[in-house]
Order: C-alpha cells, then structure tokens, then sequence
C-alpha cells in the first residue's frame, strides 16, 4: 500500500482528518475554445436521497439523469454494495448518464406581456415507489411533477415464417396457419404474422402533474416535506404549500408583501423545509436573516418561531453592506439542528436552539471587498451562490469565481479549509491558506479561513473572471463526493 492509499484509509477511520480532494469525472467537457450556448448552461443540481441518482437542469428546461455504475434498483441501492463499501474503504462510485427529458418550454403569458423563460430553477427528488423515480423542477412561474421509470421497448422485429426456406414444411404440417380461405372463395397459400419482442427496457419520463397560476413573482425555491405529501414553493413575497397529488390548489402560509410596495424593505430568497419535522421550515430574506416557522402555530405564519441573524457590526455601513448580506442560499444539515447560509462574502453556520449569533462564519473570498464597486457595476454583486453541507455535517462548500469552489471543516476545533478549480485538476490553483480563528465571546466563532492573502491566484481578485461563476453544487447524501456545475460541464470529486 502507497502513502495515498494510507492517507485515504486514515480519512475513512477519522471523518475529522482533513480531505484530499480528487477529481472523478466529468461529463459535457468543452475543448479549449469552444462556444458554450446559453441554454446548455446548468442552472440546478440535485442529489437524490440515497445518493444513487444525480439530477441536472439547464437553460434550455431540460433535465439530465445521472445513475450510480453499479446502482441495481431505485429505492435505495443494493445491501451489497454497502457491505463492499465498508470493506474497500478506497473504492468510490462513479455515475453514467441515464436519460434527460424536457421539463419546461418557453411560454408568453399574455395578460402582463411577460416573457418566462424554461430555464430550470430548482429540482428536488421525491420518494421513490414501484421502481419508478419522482421528482419536482421548476422554471419562475411553473412546477412540474415527473416519474421517471424503465420500460420494456417492444418492437415488430420479423415474420414468423420465410416461404421461400419454410414455406412446404409449413403447408404440409399445419396447413391452418400457412392458408386460409377468403369470403370470396379464392385461397391464400401463405399467412404470415409480425412478430413482437421485447428490447432492453429504457427510461421513460413522464409528467405527472402541473401546479401553476399560484405565484405572481419569480419562484425561487421549491422543498419537499418530511411527510413525503406536501412541499413548498417560494417567490420573492410567497410561500405556498401544495399537496402533490392536488395540482389546481394551493395555501399561502407566508405573505411579506406590504399593502403599499413602495413600503417593501425585504424579499423571500430561500426556503426549506426541516428534513426531520414535518411542521418546521425556514425562509432567508434579503436582508440577511433567517427566520424558523412552525406550522402548528397558525395556518398563516406571520410570526415566527425563532429569527436568525447576525449582530450588527460596529461602525459605519456603504452603499453595499446591505446587498452583501442577502441570503442567497440555505440548506439544513441531515440531522436538522444545524442550518447553513451562503450571502455574497461569507458562509454562515447556524444552530437552530441558539438564535444570538451564528455558530461559524467562513471567509468565502474575502478579497473582493475593495472590488464591490466594480462587481456592482457589472452586476456579480447580485451573483446567486449555492451552498451544501456534507451528510456528517463536518463539512461544507460553496462556489466562487474563476470555476473555483471552497470546502470549509464546520465541526468545532476544525482548521479545514480548501480552495479546489473545477478542472480536471482541483488543485491546480490551490495555495494553502493558513487558518486565523478569532473568537467573539463564549457564543459565535468566526473563522477567518478563507481570507486569503493577495499573491497567488486564488488570492488576487485581478486574476479572477467574473464570467465563470461556480453558483450550483452539491454534496454526496453518505459519501465525500461533490457534484458542481461550471458552465454546461458537470464535475464530480470525491475524497
């Protein structure tokens, strides 16, 4: 066994000891040069529940599906492979394409003279029955429900017999299938039938159901419950709970709009439901707060239960201090205690019994401080970051510029921090960052990793492209694996 073997099996023996990040694969690679059309462009990433399928919307509505190699069945993978897995510490899984569909197509809505274009916004995977594969996606204005399941392909491949090879041995021993005898008298010396097989099967998309006509602005979220019944969809001012076997109705359970909009201060840019507590949900604001809804309280929650948001800081505030702080993402740990939190500089952790302050905050790319004009007047500033926490919740990532995303150790005590290129070499720019923890009292640590020193790449925002964005990724549900989109390519590393 070599030192990288033994470096990984410590890895897999202490979840704690930091990662070394490899690249696994990559599909819809562009050669140096090449054009990417708009509409090729991934716009979402989802992993399913399990881990053994892997979702892509673009641009152009379409969704791509990608399964496990060695994935036998949908609902929930084999025991086999999990039993080898805990055996071959060294082995990781890899994905083949399965099947891609159109989810939405352009449409024009006539009434307000409004373009809404197919692009896909969010999907989010449903159980699984049957062997059938279910999931939601969304554009701005419509909600899809598909089922995605293998079916047989019959095909007429031939006739049952040949006359010219069979044709006398036929006659001769069942005549009742090679003539037949017309109305009219005359005979037919030789009938022949089609014959139908069954092919290798392949997947079938289908749309279940179309929940539409019930947001008036942008959606921007969709989650499912715990319950496996109902989700939710967000827009800027509503948040609807929907029934997925109802499609034609909907009730509003958060309403911010103001009854004058010149009195709007905020909007709704996130939202998600607890993944454990099918009555709790959480929805993040412009304004950079996170507030934690119980559905038990009221049947409209204009209350909630508890409000995040970080103390603010001493000193005088810019022009951009309220842009930067809107909350473009958040996603809940598996266990549900923890929530994280992406706004345009930083990368939040929060503990939901503890409501005074963020738990960490990781420096994304701090750097970019002295360039807020400049990103303002090229419109980045309002740039959408992603962010995914790992199914241990010992780890976290999001996207920056130039294709490159950050992965940050969220566990106490943890100095973690990698900086890693979508490329076929992660680490091709990766300058090594020392860490610089400050505490703040007893209750918030924020962790200064991630500020990075000018000199070196990563650390010079001059040598950053504001065009190549990493803004969608996502993180294995039971494996150090992550999946992010860098224009129309699809990377995947594992550790």
């Amino acid at each position: 066994m070599n030192g990288d073997d033994e470096e990984m099996v410590a890895a897999s023996v202490d979840p704690y000891l930091p990662l070394e990040w490899r690249f696994s694969q990559v599909f819809g690679e562009r050669s140096a040069g090449e054009e990417v059309q708009e509409v090729d462009v991934i716009s979402a990433i989802e992993f399913d529940h399990y881990g053994d399928h892997l979702a892509t919307g673009d641009r152009g509505g379409r969704v791509v599906l990608f399964e496990r190699s060695d994935v036998r069945n949908s609902s929930g993978g084999a025991r086999r492979d999990l039993e080898e897995a805990d055996h071959h510490p060294l082995r990781h899984q890899e994905f083949r394409y399965k099947t891609e569909f159109q989810s939405h197509d352009p449409e024009f809505d006539y009434l307000k003279s409004l373009e809404i274009e197919e692009k896909i916004n969010k999907i989010r995977w449903c159980q699984t029955a049957n062997g059938a594969l279910f999931l939601l996606s969304t554009n701005d204005k419509t909600i899809k429900y598909w089922k995605v399941q293998d079916k047989k392909m019959k095909k007429v491949c031939e006739v049952n017999s040949d006359p010219s090879k069979t044709g006398a041995l036929a006659s001769s021993s069942n005549p009742s299938i090679t003539t037949a005898c017309l109305g009219n008298g005359g005979v037919i010396s030789s009938l022949r039938f089609p014959v139908v097989t069954s092919h290798e099967s392949s997947p079938v998309a289908r749309c279940r159901r179309v929940y539409s006509h019930a947001h008036d602005y942008h959606i921007n979220s969709i989650s499912n419950n715990s319950d496996g019944e109902t989700f939710i969809s967000a827009d800027d001012l509503r948040i609807n709970l929907w029934n997925l076997e109802i499609s034609n109705q909907s009730f509003n359970i958060v309403d911010v709009k103001p009854e004058k909009m010149e009195d709007l201060s905020e909007v709704i840019t996130s939202a998600e439901f607890h993944p454990t507590h099918c009555n709790m949900l959480a929805y993040s604001s412009s304004k950079g707060s996170i507030r934690l809804l119980d559905l038990r309280q009221s049947a409209l929650c204009d209350s909630h239960s508890k409000l995040f948001e970080e103390p603010e800081a001493a000193g005088p505030k810019s022009f951009f201090t309220e842009i930067i702080a809107s909350v473009s993402d958040i996603k809940f740990a598996k266990e549900g205690r923890y929530l994280l939190s992406r706004d345009y500089m930083t990368l939040k952790l929060w503990d939901i019994n503890m409501d005074s302050g963020p738990v960490s905050t990781f420096q994304v790319h701090e750097y970019l401080k002295p360039k807020l004009c400049d990103l303002y007047e090229n419109d980045s500033i309002f740039d959408k970051f992603e962010c995914c926490i790992s199914g241990n919740g010992l780890r976290a990532a999001t996207g920056s510029y130039s294709n490159m995303f950050r992965v940050f150790g969220v566990s106490p005590g943890s100095t973690e921090s990698a900086t890693l290129e979508a490329s076929r070499n992660p680490m091709r720019r990766h300058v090594p960052v020392p860490s610089r923890p400050s505490r703040l009292g007893s209750i918030a640590r924020v962790v200064g990793r991630g500020s990075e020193s000018a000199g070196g790449v990563d650390g010079s925002s001059n040598a950053l492209d504001y065009k190549t964005k990493l803004l969608h990724l996502a993180w294995h549900p039971n494996e150090n694996s992550i999946a992010c989109a860098a224009g129309n390519s699809l990377y995947m590393y594992y550790a």
